[in-house]
Order: C-alpha cells, then structure tokens, then sequence
C-alpha cells in the first residue's frame, strides 16, 4: 500500500448490489493492483465523459496519476470501485479537506450510466465517510453535468448550490435523513422487484441436465415446463451450454455440485438473468460445500445473475407466455391469485401436495433451497408490484435479514395479505447451509416484528394454505362480528365457542336448522340472514344425516355469499378447498366459499383474517424525530468511545459519560452523588436537599427494597447515617449513591438491545417482579412511529398501573411516551450502543425521572448497516 496506508483494508465495505434495471453488480475499495484495470477503463470513456470528471482532456492516465488514485488510505482518502465480468464500471471516490468534510468525485462507464450506478456508489461512500468521521460532502461540477447534480439531489440530501467562474458548487450533509431513507427503500424495492422479472417473466427457458442423479431431475423439470404448455423458448442440453444455444433469459441446472459454477458462468455470457440451481452437494455438507456455494453465487453476480437455490425444487409462474411450471411435479395446482414461498425442496413438496388437495390457485411458486441468493425478501418485493398477485404465503425455515424483511412485509401488507408460518419459536431452526446470524432475544420479539409489519402469523403449513385460501377467496370481515349457521343444534353452540375462543364476537344465538335441512330451507335461512346489518362474517356448517353432501344446500351457499360483500367460510361435508359445488357465476366474476376440513379450521382461518382487517383499519402513525436530538454529536461520541475501547466485547461507560450520550437525546439522569462513608453521604444530602434517598452501588440490590439495596425518605443527618450504616453492614466505607427523593408514580423499565439478528430492539415494562418474574413486557423494532410506541406502553398486562388502577392517580403516559420514542431513536441511530437499560424511570402525575441508566457500548454486529446490500 505504500506510506500513504493509514488504516486496513476495509473487506467490511466490499458488498453485491442490484442496480436499477434489475443486475447485480459487486462494489469494492480501491486497491494498487486496480492500476491496470483502472487505465482500461478510463480508456474506454467518451472524451465528455473525462472532461466532467477531470475538467480537461485526458486520453491516458500517467503513472503519476495512477498511483495516486489507487493507493488510498481508506481514511482521509477512499475510493470504492465496481465491478462487472472482472473489468471497472465505475468509480466513486472522497479526498478529506477537514476533520467534517470532504470532496467526493465519480466517473461511471458510458454504456451504464442511468443504470443507477451512480446512486448506489454515493450512498455505498457516504457510509464509508460516515464511518470515518466525515460529515459533509463537495463537489465541484460543470454546467453540462446534470446527471451527476441530479444524483446527489435524487438521494434525498438537502443539497446547496453555488456558482462561480463557470463551475456549480455542490454541498450536503450525508447523514441519513428520513427522506434519503425512505429514497433508499424505494430504490432498493424498484431494483429488487426488477432482478426478479428474469424469474418470473422470462422470455426463453434453457435446462441444464449433466450427470445421472441431478440431471434426471433436471430432464423432468423439462417434461414439467412442455407439459405446462409455457409458450417461450425452451432448450435442453445435456452438459456446459455451448455457443450455439440460443437467447437465454432464465436457466435450470442439474448436474454434480463441483460442475454448476461453470454451468452458471457459461450461461450468463450467453446472456442468462437468472438460474435456478436444482443440485445439492453445497452448504448443507459442511465448510467445503458452504465454499463452494460462496463459488456458485459469485460466479452468479459476476455475469449479472440472480440465483435460486443451491437445493430448489424449482418454481412455478404465469405470465405473458403462458404457464411455466418448473419443478421435478408434473401435476401442478392450477393458477391463480396466490403467491407462495418456502425454502427446502422437502418443504416445497409438501406445500405443492397441499395445495393440489385444496384445487387452490398459485400464480407463483418459489423453492428457495439454500437460499444463498434469492431470498423470500426478494419474491416479496416482487409481489408487491405483480397485480396477478392477490395473496402472499411465505414458510421460513430461517430470516437471514429480519430488518429487511420487516420493511418489505410492512410494504407488501399494507397493499395485500402475507401470511406466513416461521419454523421454530423464534425463527432461528437454521436448515444447513443457511447462513444466518443467531439472536440473543425471546421468541417474542419475532412475534413483535411480524405483528407490526402487519403480517399473519399461523403455527403451520396446514393453517398457511386455510387463511390463504379464504383471502383470495372471500372479501376481508369489516368488523368482529360472525353469525354461525348450521344444521345441528350441538354443532352450532361449539362452533360459537369456537368463534369466542378467538376473539371474535357471536352475534345472537347460532342459528341450528332442522338435521335433515335442505337446499330450500338454507336458501330461506341464508336470505334472512343477508337481509341483516348486524353482523360481519358468516360461518355456515351442513353435516347431512345420512353423510351424503348435499350439493344443493352447497349451492345455495355459494349463491348467497355471490350476493354478498361480507365473507363467507363453510364446512360442508365431503367438500374441501375451493370447489366447484361452492362456486357460483355471476356474470364474469366467479365466488368461491372455501371448504374447511373443520368448522374450527374455518373460524382459525376466519380469525386470522379478521386479524390483518384490524391491521389494516388501524391508523399505523407516523415516524417523527424526538425534538431537541443531536444525531450527529451522539454518533461521533458513541462511535469513538467504541473504537476507542479495543475490544470486540460490550465495554459499559461511567455515569458521566452514559449521561453525556443520554442528553443528545434529549434524556437526563436523575441527579446522583456517588459516596463511600457516612461524612461524605451526608454532606451529599445537604448539597442535594432533603429528603435524600441512599442506595447500594451493587446493581442488583439497588433497586429492591426487599434486598435492602435502597433506604428512602432519609430527611435528616442521624437518618442518613443510620442508613449508611445498614447498607455497609459494619463497613467503615464502600459504594453507595445518594439521589434527591424523586416524586411518587409508577417504576418502569425501558430497555434498548442491539442484536446480532434483529438489530435494536426496545422493551419496556413495569418494573419489579413483572418483567423479572413474569415477563410481562413489550418489545418494539425501530424505527417505532407514534402509534406503535403507544402500544407498547399499552401491551403489557400491568399497564392499569399507569391508567389509575386502585384509584391510584392516572401516570403522564405523554411522557412516558416520548422517552421510549427517544430510546427507540437512540437504538435505530447508534448500533453501536449494544445494551441501554433505564431502571428505573418513575413516572409521576407530570413527567418522569430516569433515576438509573446503564449503557454498554461495543463496535456494531453488522444490524446497523443501512446500505442496499444483497446477502454475501
């Protein structure tokens, strides 16, 4: 690296990145030995193109000019690079001028600009200058470059402008706004969704079957994609695709694991998007084989590829051309409106069983296999544009990245359903070759992360394909309110147990028709029930005496739920899943009653979709910054005191400093004298005010009375020392705290984690055996807006406490609220803080105090990073 090396080499900056058409592409630091590739590509630019960027001619790089530009630092001097099929394709680069700002330049290959390069090599430099102290960002840009002005404008930075002798001066602070972040998502979903098209839209179809095990399972996803009847091209070769193959959108390949990177890399030169890797042999065997699917994927990237599997069974999609159905199944389910995911080829077999004995319509199907690539993230932002796409159905074996995956669902539901089952309690059943991190937190914060991206949590496949087969089916309930129909007395009173048992309301009686009913008198008892306004889902049951299914009374089913707005779910003897005998016509628009395998199945599935109304009808708020934040003092503060540590561990910070960090978010300690003997505790008191309270320095005494950590209400020097003696327990010395007597209210807990899986995570509960004994406590994922912090404070079961319970006075919930809004920002903007808790915070008739804090801090695990970046 020469003299100038100032720090390592940052291998933590390099990342895989999609641009805006859909590529992946690799971006990395700069190195000496990019000097040739460097001239190549400066060589290759258009004359206008070198003059933006050196504002004059230059047909060649000199020596002098190379060496300059590739040997960095990666502190004061840093350029990142990308990278396609080995060559340069752009470069973004900064050169420190003080301790907060620096200069930042870039040059982007003719051929790709307006691909979003451009885009993703600032946002990918400015967290790389953030990480190195920079603040602000300059540049120096010709008039005639209004695409480069339109880059740093479009990232949602507050850019300024100034124009002298003929240059336009260009300045912003490249901290994160919430509208550059908001730009990023938007970004990141376009181009994700966009990777996808090669998938699910392909155009021309190659499979690759080498070898007698893998390629027989290649050669019948063939016979599966003709018998489909998919219109596009469709090619089979047995071996490494040749030259002579036609064009390739999407590419199938079975053949022995040690062959399929070079399967991969041939076709993507033959200009393939995507592959879908049917083989096994990969991460799931061990180290080796997790080496050699690291091989797979970049192989993959570097042609521009996305890739699913290793391990898929393959997938299934409609669109312009027809039915692709590309598994080793040739009796697939028929299409329609839902889209379902999983991971493991054994899963995916199942799934499809399932849903063939349902008749239930699949537009897309996904095995993800090893998921080394193409994740259930990336279906998901897929389906959010696909408008063929009525219902998603998801089943995690693992969330790699849950963070994102909140933000996506969170998108995805608030257009459609996503209804998902994660294996394990807390999602972390890790299926070999899985590369996912381990989280530190109960189960129930993925319960927590699920519930606030709105989307449906059930325990298994089974119920999975129920609540997906009623959502495309029936219209969502407008309310909580179910009416139960049947015709066996005894049955009608379970099943409004059953609805009860759910948290929904029975409307009335459940009505019981005569056992031996028929098709006329549901017909009468479904009109009268229409003809109601009281109610908002209907439950309706046949079970004919002589266990023959009745397709009359089916029929009228069907007819009265085409009449209807409200939805309908029926169990009807012999009938399951969407069925002919419970769908009616009216006029082009076919209804469907789902058929249950039980009345309780139906009402389970009835209540999961009352439960994403519910979702959709609340008022989700908004996400405001706290006033009176210092974002970027505590980030500079934070981050040095975790370099500064020199440890990977979590270091704790003094009391000083913990207040320090608390107060640029706006939150302050309690004041607090910390003391060894009975003289220096009472002059404490006196400096303070009477009454004092006196307490142990030992953590976990302090705040329990019944352990004697704590005397209170200590309101004069005989008390004081009184109590300074039971606390040492005959010591002459030792620590202990004295605080002024805080107002009377209710003690809390407020807690924020960063997780090595989930990223922060904020906690609150009423302190005492509540959260220590009984776990009642709520748990939030930043970014939290205001409503999702109101039900927080809401969800535990002590919360009465806070609301005037026993005629007590009602707490300052305002207050409350507002600190845990802070926490929360606090937790989302500094990864690096990796334990805060605040214990207690007594909250009075007004405001609250924080009368202890405890703030650990620790170079972050990776969940802070905020960069577009695909798994590695």
């Amino acid at each position: 690296m020469g003299d100038e090396a100032a720090a390592p080499y940052p291998a933590h900056w390099e990342a895989d990145v999609v641009l805006r058409d859909g590529t992946p592409m690799h971006i990395r630091p700069i190195r000496p030995g990019d000097a040739d590739a460097l001239q190549r590509f400066h060589v290759r630019q258009s004359p206008e193109s070198t003059y933006f960027r050196f504002f004059a001619p230059k047909a060649r790089l000199s020596e002098t000019d190379l060496a300059h530009l590739t040997r960095v630092d990666y502190a004061d001097r840093a350029a990142l690079v990308v990278v396609a099929g080995g060559e340069i394709v752009a470069v973004g680069r900064y050169d420190r001028l003080d301790d907060g700002e620096a200069e930042v330049a870039f040059n982007v290959a003719d051929a790709l600009q307006g691909r979003g390069l451009g885009s993703v090599l600032l946002e990918h430099l400015a967290a790389a200058a953030r990480e190195r102290g920079i603040r602000r960002f300059v540049a120096d840009v010709l008039p005639g470059n209004a695409r480069m002005i339109n880059v740093f404008r479009d990232a949602g930075y507050d850019v300024r402008q100034s124009y002298d002798e003929g240059v336009i001066g260009v300045a912003f602070d490249i901290d994160p706004t919430e509208r550059s972040l908001a730009v990023m998502a938007e970004r990141e979903h376009r181009a994700d969704a966009e990777s996808m098209r090669a998938l699910f839209r392909p155009a021309s179809v190659l499979v690759v079957a080498e070898g007698e095990r893998e390629g027989r399972v290649a050669l019948a996803v063939a016979r599966s994609i003709t018998a489909g009847g998919y219109r596009g091209a469709v090619q089979v070769v047995a071996g490494l695709p040749d030259d002579g193959v036609g064009p390739v959108d999407l590419v199938f390949v079975g053949a022995r694991a040690d062959r399929v990177a070079a399967i991969v890399d041939h076709a993507g030169r033959l200009g393939a998007r995507a592959a879908v890797v049917l083989s096994w042999g990969f991460g799931e065997t061990g180290p080796h084989g997790l080496r050699r699917q690291a091989d797979l994927v970049r192989a993959a990237r570097d042609r521009g590829m996305r890739l699913v599997g290793p391990q898929s069974l393959g997938l299934v999609t409609t669109g312009p051309l027809g039915r692709l159905s590309a598994t080793p199944c040739v009796d697939v389910p028929p299409a329609g409106g839902v889209g379902l995911f999983c991971q493991s080829a054994a899963a995916g077999l199942a799934l499809l069983e399932e849903v063939r004995a349902r008749r239930l319509g699949i537009g897309t199907f996904v095995s993800a296999g090893n998921r080394a690539d193409v994740s259930g993230n990336d279906v998901m932002q897929f389906w959010v544009e696909d408008a063929a796409t009525a219902v998603a159905a998801v089943y995690l074996e693992s969330i790699g990245n849950p963070r994102k995956f909140t933000r996506v669902a969170r998108r995805l539901s608030a257009a459609k359903p996503v209804v998902a089952v994660v294996s394990g309690r807390t999602g972390q059943v890790v299926p070999a070759g899985h590369p996912v991190r381990t989280s530190r937190e109960p189960p129930r914060v993925l319960e927590e992360l699920l519930r606030q991206a709105g989307v449906v949590r059930v325990g298994d496949t089974h119920e999975m394909l129920d609540v997906a087969m009623l959502l495309q089916a029936q219209p969502l309930p407008a309310g909580d309110r179910v009416t139960v129909l049947t015709n066996s007395a005894s049955q009608a009173g379970l099943l409004a147990e059953v609805v009860r048992a759910h948290g929904l309301d029975v409307v009335g009686d459940a009505l019981a028709l005569a056992p031996d009913a028929d098709a006329g008198a549901y017909r009468a008892a479904l009109d009268a029930v229409e003809a109601r306004s009281d109610w908002d889902a209907l439950v309706v049951a046949h079970a004919p005496v002589l266990a023959v299914p009745d397709r009359g009374v089916a029929a009228a089913i069907a007819e009265a739920a085409a009449r209807s707005a409200r939805p309908t779910v029926a169990f009807v003897l012999g009938l399951r899943g969407c069925t002919e005998d419970l769908s009616h016509a009216d006029g082009e628009r076919v209804v469907t009653v789902p058929a249950f395998a039980s009345g309780e199945d139906a009402v389970r599935a009835l209540a999961a979709a009352a439960r994403y109304a519910r979702w959709r009808r609340a008022e989700r708020g908004v996400h405001r910054v706290p006033p009176g934040v210092d974002h970027r003092r505590a980030v500079d503060l934070v981050r040095g005191l975790a370099a500064s540590s020199g440890t990977a561990e979590p270091v704790t910070l003094d009391r000083d400093r913990t207040a320090e960090v608390l107060a640029h978010y706006g939150i302050g300690l309690w004041p607090t004298r910390t003391v060894r003997t009975a003289d220096e505790a009472v002059a404490a008191a006196r400096e303070l005010g009477w009454p004092v309270a006196v307490k142990t320095a030992d953590v976990r005494r302090r705040p329990r009375l019944d352990l004697g950590g704590v005397r209170l209400d200590l309101s004069g020097e005989g008390e004081a020392r009184d109590a300074v003696a039971h606390l040492l327990g005959g010591r002459r010395e030792g620590a202990l705290e004295v605080q002024p007597m805080a107002p009377r209210g209710v003690a809390c807990t407020v807690r924020a984690t960063e997780d090595p899986l989930y990223g922060p995570v904020v906690s609150f509960g009423i302190a005492g055996d509540a959260v220590e004994l009984l776990g009642d406590v709520a748990y939030g994922i930043p970014p939290l807006t205001d409503v999702d912090v109101g039900e927080m404070v809401r969800g535990v079961r002590a919360a009465p406490r806070l609301f005037g319970y026993g005629g007590a006075p009602p707490a300052d919930v305002a207050a409350l609220e507002d600190l845990l809004a802070r926490v929360a920002a606090l937790a989302d903007d500094l990864p690096e803080v990796a334990h805060l808790t605040l214990d207690p915070v007594v909250v009075g008739e007004r405001g609250l105090v924080v009368l202890a804090a405890r703030l650990e801090v620790a170079p972050p695990t990776g969940g802070g990073d905020r960069r577009r970046v695909l798994p590695g």
